[in-house]
């Protein structure tokens, strides 16, 4: 099989072509406190932005670059051995989830490898941020999570492996390239992996609707965990308790609460304006 110039890696599944993208986890590796099950099912990466970056990242093994006719292929597709098929835009919609939005572009990819919890800020001295998401469960949400963590120069995004999203292309078009380059960690237990971040010198905010003080009245320096919760739940219990303070966004009556992407994106950009 055609791969990358730079490095090896594993091959594209039998499973993805298929129209609709499941929800399957594939067969487990062997989870722990720290590291969560590994999603192993090859996948369409879809759009100009996601498929660019897809094809710059190193660690990244793409087994097939299909376009149409119309359109671009990415600068970073030189770094590819494999060579980009041609394809009608019929012949590429099949291929791809209902209402896909592609312009033109596609790569059949194998998930990227999850990294472990203590490799994000390796270096005791670094400060940095990193988000925790409790039980988000729509893949364009931690999508969007991720752009947002990348734009405001996120050390990372940690979720547990249940009630989450697996990597996939809906999830790889709402980051629109940054899951290629913020590291996302899945872990089997939310509550020890916040647990190992306060081991680690993180201080940990969760953000929940009206409690505590408001973010933007506390200090953000150091080490800081943003945890977020689903919406409509917010934080589980036990997620609160594991949490060195809560915090809430203070915003106008008018309006309750924010879409969960909304808040890390405000809550990440307080964090980086106050760094500056």
């Amino acid at each position: 099989m055609a791969g990358r110039k730079r490095s090896g890696g594993r091959h594209g599944s039998r499973h993805a072509g298929k129209r609709r993208e499941g929800w399957a986890e594939g067969r487990p590796g062997q989870p722990t406190a720290r590291r969560g099950r590994s999603h192993r099912a090859g996948y369409w990466i879809y759009g100009q932005h996601a498929v660019e970056a897809a094809c710059g990242n190193p660690e990244r093994q793409i087994s097939r670059l299909l376009c149409t006719d119309d359109a671009a292929l990415p600068a970073t597709a030189g770094e590819l051995e494999l060579r980009p098929e041609i394809i009608d835009r019929r012949g590429l919609e099949e291929l791809l989830p209902l209402e896909a939005v592609h312009q033109g572009i596609a790569a059949l990819v194998a998930p990227l490898a999850n990294p472990e919890l203590d490799t994000l800020l390796p270096d005791p001295e670094s400060s940095g941020v990193v988000l925790v998401l409790d039980q988000i469960s729509d893949p364009r949400n931690v999508g969007a999570i991720l752009r947002s963590a990348a734009a405001f120069g996120a050390a990372g995004v940690i979720m547990q492996d249940r009630h989450a999203p697996p990597e996939g292309g809906a999830l790889a078009k709402a980051a629109s390239g940054a899951l290629e380059t913020v590291p996302l960690v899945r872990v089997n237990n939310l509550s020890r992996a916040l647990e190992q971040l306060a081991g680690m010198g993180f201080w940990r905010h969760g953000l929940a609707m009206g409690e505590g003080q408001a973010l933007n009245e506390i200090s953000l320096s150091g080490r800081v965990a943003l945890v977020l919760g689903a919406e409509g739940e917010g934080l589980r219990p036990l997620t609160q308790r594991n949490c060195d303070t809560l915090v809430h966004l203070p915003m106008a009556d008018a309006m309750e609460s924010l879409n969960v992407s909304a808040t890390a994106a405000i809550a990440l950009f307080l964090a980086y304006a106050k760094a500056l």
